[in-house]
């Protein structure tokens, strides 16, 4: 699995990134998917699920998720959304694509293939949250929204924040046109986020796009990390939807306040 040093460092926080390895689906899911959404046997994930959260030391029975829309829903989540966790017996939280909780021992996950989770660890430990942010969340800017959120929920200040933009496609790898570039360049309020690639086609950074609007919530430069792993490059290593075209299984990226 994939940690920050950085938040791990700060000792009062658990999170984890997994990869594709390690688990015990098959096929295009080989092997540690851990979404039930994607055409894999049930079994199969739940078994995953329980492997990772098992090797980073998360209570049983604590999972919550979002919807996962696409959206800027950001949710706040506690003991009672515990089982929320995106499986086919037990939806995710509606409408949201970010959690946020100051409750110990609730798992806060997100699933991604490509798309950015961006991760918000208070240092003190009084707070979470995690956001799942492809093209369309970063358009409306949630992780901005998310840092909001955490902060006016908790008396919380944005520069108590560490962050950590997760393993997720790259520059390198993921060209757009000119209406999803101009979208997240004004979200992310800069036009190095998107640059030109031929005619009206363009090569968006996502990963700089969610460290933007971080900043721009006022999380500190020196305390936002990013990944350099590009999910497509290294599809050895991760589940990417477009090296894949589609079929592929998700990794997730799982955080919480130890009890």
């Amino acid at each position: 699995m994939f940690v920050f040093p950085e938040i791990e460092a700060a000792g009062a926080i658990c999170h984890a990134c997994t990869t594709r390895l390690g688990g015990v689906s098959e096929g295009p899911f080989a092997t540690l998917n851990m979404g039930f959404h994607v055409g894999d046997d049930p079994w199969r994930v739940r078994e995953n699920r329980g492997r990772a959260l098992s090797a980073m030391g998360a209570p049983g029975g604590a999972l919550v998720a979002g919807e996962q829309v696409h959206g800027d829903g950001v949710a706040v989540v506690g003991p009672g959304d515990c089982g929320r966790e995106w499986s086919p017996h037990s939806p995710g939280v509606p409408g949201t694509d970010g959690l946020v909780t100051a409750s110990r021992g609730v798992v806060l996950s997100c699933y991604v293939a490509d798309c950015v989770p961006v991760l918000l660890a208070h240092r003190g430990g009084r707070a979470v949250g995690l956001v799942h942010a492809g093209w369309r969340g970063v358009a409306l800017a949630i992780p901005a929204k998310a840092v909001t959120t955490l902060c006016r929920a908790f008396g919380l200040e944005p520069h108590d924040f560490l962050a950590g933009i997760g393993p997720s496609i790259g520059a390198c790898c993921y060209e757009v046109g000119r209406e999803v570039a101009e979208a997240c360049q004004a979200a992310a309020r800069s036009s190095s986020v998107a640059r030109p690639a031929g005619s009206d086609r363009f090569r968006l950074d996502l990963k700089e796009a969610c460290r933007r609007e971080l900043e721009n919530a006022g999380v500190l430069p020196g305390d936002i990390f990013v990944s350099t792993l590009c999910t497509s490059c290294r599809n050895d290593l991760f589940f990417s939807y477009r090296a894949a075209r589609g079929l592929t299984g998700r990794m997730a990226a799982l955080m919480f306040i130890p009890e």
